[in-house]
């Protein structure tokens, strides 16, 4: 298992698995993230302008690197049809190496 500091979980919704789809392959084909998880059917339940809501959202769970999580955010938010799009960054603590190595390769970090 190696240290993992340079590498985040990022956790984003999507009202439908069309968007979260095109999040996902526009953020794939940046170079941003290595993977996209997209967990369809999830339900929400939130406050929005004072009112509580709930909805089915698709969840997006995408792994990238420091070097990549700016742009990452920057794409996110600028495709995402919502106004106030979630955009939560969880830091990871250890990994096992090999996995390590292919998600910094394949952000082009080559780490």
């Amino acid at each position: 298992m190696k240290a993992a500091k340079e590498f985040f979980v990022v956790l984003v919704t999507a009202p439908d698995l069309k968007t979260a789809r095109a999040l996902a392959k526009s953020a794939l084909r940046a170079r941003l993230i290595a993977c996209a998880n997209l967990v369809p059917r999830i339900e929400s339940h939130y406050w929005w302008q004072g009112n509580l809501e709930a909805g089915n959202e698709v969840l997006i769970i995408l792994k990238t690197t420091r070097r990549r999580l700016a742009a990452l955010e920057k794409l996110m938010l600028a495709q995402h049809p919502y106004d106030t799009a979630e955009f939560l960054v969880l830091p990871l603590h250890a990994g096992a190496d090999r996995y390590l190595a292919w998600l910094g390769g394949s952000c082009g970090d080559g780490q």
